[in-house]
């Protein structure tokens, strides 16, 4: 298959969602025309991203859900699991260290990673929050690969700078601020407050 477009992978993960839903009802097949209305997506861009990653698809009769489940599941390599560490063990840190729906989807926090001792010593989370002057020794001993960063703005460029140099190639950061990428390395950014203010305008207008 071809490699797929950003736009297309970005949706792989709903299309996952949905079809795990449709098999705990007991649902065995489904056509991109339901999906399409069930995601409130168009039908012509949902048959294009189902046949980028299947090829079981079957005219007038659709997929099967255990299969196009296994093909969207092999596509976000969700066949192993990827570690990732996260820095930035505030409020909103330690709340996507407590959950626990990131490993239905491959990836798994293993550690946390903040420079105030106050929080390392009152953490109250079933994973590890250690200094931050141990995130080389720690990334290069386990061959982290995917980091997470939950500091303020002030910060995160010499954090995203400190997982590079760690070997990190993929970055979700959640500060509000725009960073300086090097080459090869794939940061995509989640601004919370900006898509509540999306929603609050939708809400407003």
């Amino acid at each position: 298959m071809n490699t797929l477009s950003k736009a297309t992978l970005s949706r792989l993960p709903t299309y996952l969602k949905y079809l795990r839903e449709l098999s705990d009802i007991g649902s065995t097949r489904v056509s991109a025309t339901a999906i399409a209305t069930a995601l409130s997506l168009g039908e012509i861009q949902v048959r294009k991203d189902l046949a980028s990653v299947s090829s079981r698809g079957r005219p007038k009769i659709g997929y099967t859900v255990s299969e196009l489940t296994e093909d969207i599941e092999a596509k976000l390599g969700l066949g192993q699991m990827t570690d990732a560490v996260l820095v930035g063990a505030g409020k909103l840190g330690r709340a996507l260290l407590d959950y626990d729906g990131f490993e239905e989807y491959g990836v798994r926090i293993v550690a946390a990673f903040d420079s105030n001792d106050r929080v390392i010593r009152m953490n109250k989370t079933e994973k590890d929050i250690l200094p931050f002057s141990m995130l080389d020794e720690y990334c290069k001993s386990k061959s982290i690969r995917l980091g997470i960063i939950t500091t303020g703005s002030g910060s995160a460029q010499e954090v995203l700078d400190r997982l590079c140099e760690c070997g990190v190639t993929a970055v979700l950061n959640f500060a509000p601020c725009k960073l300086t990428v090097p080459r090869g390395v794939v940061v995509k950014n989640e601004n919370l407050a900006l898509s509540l203010a999306h929603l609050n305008e939708q809400i407003c207008n």
